[in-house]
């Protein structure tokens, strides 16, 4: 896999290098639709994949949502635990039965929460400068640390994207809590991952 590595390096100023290797801000207050309330905190020692999400016109949330399926599926005994955040943009009225639609129709079992009024969005994402799309996805180590960001967009098994938070999940459900944080001790220690980030001129899901 030493391409995708070198492929990951190449496309690194894409992503902001002040969000990786920093601790993940609180979630915050988020209206929970699906699943039991939950925090970071609540979840500290487990990898965690934290995807906004849009429906039902955002053609990249539902290509997306195959590999959140999977994921969810095969490596949650394993450790790793997803959690979907709707963000509203549609013009009709904000429904939450609407959003449990959207859901099942998506396939999703894993906790799904309301970031009404993108409050989380915008402390995680859109306050650190010019954003191409609002479906990013977070992914947390098991000390609460973010260590790769994908910057929004899908990701489609067989695409760079794709394989790249694969991998990223992989190695961090594979690391042991207490030698990864020993490690970010060590100068030179490898813990950035990164995705690569179109740049139209406004947000997209």
């Amino acid at each position: 896999m030493t391409w995708l590595w070198l492929w990951m390096a190449l496309v690194a100023a894409s992503v902001d290098t002040d969000i990786i290797g920093q601790p993940a801000q609180p979630l915050g207050q988020l209206t929970w639709l699906t699943g039991e309330p939950t925090s970071l905190e609540a979840l500290r020692g487990r990898v965690v994949l934290v995807r906004w999400w849009t429906a039902p016109h955002c053609p990249f949330c539902k290509a997306s949502s195959v590999a959140l399926n999977d994921w969810h599926k095969r490596l949650e005994d394993d450790g790793l635990s997803i959690i979907g955040l709707y963000h509203h943009k549609t013009s009709a009225a904000f429904d939450a039965d609407d959003v449990r639609t959207y859901a099942t129709a998506l396939g999703f079992r894993f906790p799904i929460a309301v970031d009404r009024r993108w409050n989380t969005l915008e402390r995680w994402w859109l306050d650190g400068g010019d954003r191409s799309f609002t479906s990013v996805s977070f992914l947390i180590d098991r000390q609460g640390v973010v260590r790769h960001v994908h910057p929004g967009g899908d990701y489609v098994k067989g695409d760079g994207e794709y394989e790249a938070m694969d991998q990223a999940i992989r190695e961090l459900l594979a690391e042991d809590g207490n030698a990864q944080a020993a490690s970010r001790a060590q100068p030179g220690t490898r813990q950035d991952c990164y995705a690569p980030c179109l740049s139209p001129s406004a947000p997209t899901p």
